[in-house]
């Protein structure tokens, strides 16, 4: 029996068309489902609609169903829709008539709103911490191999003297910035939409600030209308933060299979990094580089299906949101492994200490002679033409001493700054509030 069956059975193949991957899907949910089920019921407590003993018999069982959640042996049985289901089937065979009294006030349309925001709040949780510690490794190698030259390149041509330092260094402020995007999503996604139940409210006399204050949230979604309406809006949001990072991690892995090829030869990966070829035996494949490179740029098209889904849809709610589960609740399972793998493959690359001792990058020390020139009194633009006709005539010879001190140059990396941009970042997430509150909500006994 469905939630909103009545005498009516659902053609079977309609019926299946229907949920789709939902139960699938839903188990991404089930903690989520749970921990607002225990804020729904305190607060229908609170308003009369459920007796204490009715509450304390519902906070006992809701609890058990999450420690289920925990161990891995909560299932969403075959003829039930969803998550939301499950959950309230469950109790209604062990309690009754009380089990029946959770969805007062909630629609399975504020339920899935919910819980979409109480995971992928904490699902962006998980992910600060992994860029966080990204960031760590790369600044780590940044001043590891901070007095290593390296070519830089513009239009894949040899260009300026760069170095490892900055190499290393730029990600880690690129993947500083996208937290700062993030931090953005987190805050629209940290809002408060139970109680806006099919999206126009209750005449049940509910306390909304009371759940707002219960799971955590920073605020509420105030108007009900919107609150519906941000199905899509936040996923979308989220995703462009997600695509921010993936960006900067695909740009790497790029860099690092150009870099390991035999044409440059900069850095190279431990053979037990490698896959080899069937037929050719020397080959040795960044193959962890290439696949991070693809799972990133595919996690670069999340916001635009999601904006696909839903850009023609006008306010309420419509079961088209439904599909968007599927693209959302798996991608940051797959960026946080592909930070994974980039984080253990950059910890132990291998860097070429010798790459401007070949001929070939001479010229990329025209600029620092066209400097010290000019340093010396000659104006730039004639001294810019003399190093010119220098490497036109054949005549050129490098001074291969890098002297760089400014802000943000070869030698002087800001590191320290760019790590204390991301923990200034970080914390203004304030994670420990939505933990403490979800943890207490597990946790605590019933009158305490």
């Amino acid at each position: 029996m469905k939630l909103w069956q009545k005498n009516i059975d659902v053609d079977k193949d309609i019926e299946q068309f229907t949920v789709g991957k939902d139960r699938e899907m839903d188990m991404y949910l089930v903690k989520s489902d749970i921990i607002g089920s225990i804020a729904h019921v305190k607060m229908l407590e609170s308003i009369g609609l459920l007796t204490k003993e009715e509450l304390a018999a519902l906070l006992v069982e809701l609890r058990e169903i999450y420690r289920t959640a925990v161990e891995g042996s909560f299932i969403i049985e075959e003829e039930v829709e969803d998550v939301h289901s499950q959950i309230e089937l469950l109790l209604t065979r062990k309690l009754g008539d009380a089990g029946k009294k959770i969805h007062s006030g909630r629609s399975r349309n504020d339920q899935i709103l919910l819980d979409m925001k109480l995971f992928t709040r904490n699902a962006i949780r998980l992910l600060t911490d992994e860029v966080s510690a990204l960031i760590d490794t790369l600044l780590k190698q940044s001043e590891r191999f901070k007095n290593i030259l390296m070519p830089g390149y513009t239009h894949l041509q040899i260009a300026m003297p760069s170095s490892f330092g900055l190499w290393f260094g730029a990600y880690s402020e690129s993947l500083t910035d996208d937290l700062q995007l993030l931090l953005a999503a987190y805050r629209i996604c940290n809002r408060n939409p139970l109680g806006s139940a099919a999206g126009y409210g209750s005449s049940f006399p509910l306390n909304r600030q009371m759940t707002t204050d219960l799971l955590g949230f920073d605020s509420m979604n105030y108007n009900v209308v919107y609150a519906q309406m941000g199905r899509g809006k936040m996923e979308r949001t989220v995703g462009y933060a997600l695509a921010g990072i993936a960006a900067t991690i695909a740009k790497l892995a790029f860099d690092a299979c150009l870099y390991s090829s035999q044409n440059f030869g900069f850095i190279s990966l431990p053979s037990e990094f490698t896959t080899g070829s069937s037929i050719m035996p020397h080959k040795k494949n960044p193959d962890v580089f290439e696949l991070t490179r693809a799972k990133c740029n595919r996690i670069q098209n999340i916001p635009q299906q999601i904006t696909l889904i839903s850009n023609n849809l006008p306010s309420g709610y419509f079961r088209d949101l439904q599909i968007i589960k599927e693209i959302f609740l798996p991608s940051f399972e797959e960026l946080s492994d592909c930070i994974q793998m980039t984080r253990l493959s950059l910890e132990n690359i291998t860097v070429n200490e010798h790459i401007l001792d070949d001929e070939k990058y001479t010229l990329i020390f025209s600029t620092e002679k066209v400097n010290q020139l000019t340093k010396q009194g000659v104006p730039f633009r004639d001294a810019y033409r003399q190093v010119g006709m220098e490497i036109e005539e054949g005549k050129f010879t490098a001074n291969k001493t890098v002297n760089h001190t400014h802000e943000g140059s070869i030698g002087n990396l800001c590191n320290d700054r760019i790590a204390a941009m991301r923990d200034e970042t970080v914390a203004q997430f304030g994670f420990d509030k939505t933990v403490a509150a979800e943890k207490k909500l597990i946790d605590e006994q019933y009158g305490n």
